[in-house]
């Protein structure tokens, strides 16, 4: 019994809930013990039960494919960002950038770096939605149904905060090896050789130096991703779509995904992109400390130098990254993320007895 009371939440449904889906009839006990929830597949031939290991592995997948995929889409954006940032003289403006980095390197050299981003973010999206949807539950079941509901944003920021904490961990090696690859021409070719020759001069430390200011990125960043997702897709159902969420088709509730990530990932980037230039800094030149770095940068430089260019890169990117994730969701048999939020009382309000 406790086994299956743990894969009980607070949470409510709606965080769950997808086309064709039919709210049970409340649990009955049977000696004592009360029945699993499970969610249908598109198929019915196969289930998987909310919270349960199948459940985490499925949102651990998902996220490792939507960060994956994306982040390795926009190599050749970031490639200029990152140069944008480390060299601003050189590379004046995205346009003239692109050209540069063309005219120096081919068509090769907008690629740069592409097979650390793929393992890196691969992993930190393993980590950030997976554990996102256990922080999710852990804090909703410590917080209580009604506190759950109420402190709804809290929750979502808790769970983000936690999240990502542990993605950039994972994430930080490959971040390292990517930003040099890509600002230092004739550093490495990528991944094999690159992560060798950092080890060998610095030693594993050399790794993680950027990891507190990729902290300061990504933690922000994730928070803002999350919570104004969650908020974002709550609104678009309760004031733009003009059904309930449960009478939409998957491709609407992926529409909405799309909408939702994209607003959320134009926030991220607003917050997150002073740590951004940070990282890039430290990455490229050895040494380097933080103060060192702002001084350097300047306050100004440090909040707008290459941001016109991460909004569209990350807005397009968070857009993306949701569609995929839900995608991934539905095909395993698991409802979108999101939806309109229902207070506890109606959500345990008992049904009335027939009448004779």
């Amino acid at each position: 019994m406790a086994l299956e009371d743990s894969r009980s939440s607070t949470l409510p449904s709606f965080l769950y809930k997808s086309k064709g889906f039919k709210a049970p009839a409340p649990a009955i006990p049977i000696n004592g013990q009360s029945s699993r929830f499970l969610i249908p597949s598109p198929d019915e031939t196969r289930k998987i039960a909310m919270y349960s290991p199948e459940f985490y592995a499925a949102c651990t997948v998902g996220g490792a494919l939507c960060c994956g995929l994306t982040h390795t889409a926009v190599t050749p954006l970031d490639v200029v960002k990152c140069n944008m940032q480390i060299d601003p003289a050189k590379y004046k403006s995205t346009a003239s950038g692109f050209g540069t980095l063309y005219r120096e390197a081919g068509p090769k050299g907008l690629f740069k770096g592409w097979v650390p981003t793929l393992f890196g973010y691969s992993a930190q999206g393993a980590f950030k939605y997976g554990l996102y949807e256990f922080f999710k539950k852990y804090y909703s079941d410590l917080a209580g149904a009604e506190n759950a509901y109420k402190y709804k944003t809290f929750i979502y920021l808790a769970g983000s905060f936690s999240s990502e904490f542990f993605a950039d961990i994972a994430l930080c090696p490959m971040e390292a090896v990517k930003v040099r690859v890509q600002t230092k021409p004739g550093f490495a070719n990528g991944l094999l050789d690159g992560l060798p020759k950092i080890t060998r001069a610095e030693g594993v430390a050399g790794l993680y130096r950027g990891l507190v200011p990729l902290w300061g990125r990504q933690i922000p960043y994730t928070m803002m991703k999350f919570t104004c997702f969650e908020a974002t897709v709550e609104a678009l159902y309760k004031n733009v779509v003009p059904k309930p969420k449960d009478e939409c088709s998957n491709v609407e509730q992926l529409g909405v995904s799309f909408a939702g990530g994209y607003i959320a990932g134009i926030f991220c980037a607003l917050v997150s992109h002073p740590a951004d230039n940070l990282v890039s800094f430290l990455n490229n030149t050895k040494d380097a400390t933080v103060g060192q770095a702002v001084k350097s940068m300047g306050l100004v430089a440090l909040v707008t130098r290459g941001l016109p260019l991460r909004i569209v890169m990350i807005g397009t990117l968070t857009g993306a990254q949701w569609v995929i994730y839900d995608a991934f969701k539905v095909f395993v048999g698991l409802p979108t993320t999101g939806g309109v939020s229902k207070a506890p009382e109606e959500l345990t309000t008992p049904l009335p007895l027939p009448t004779a």
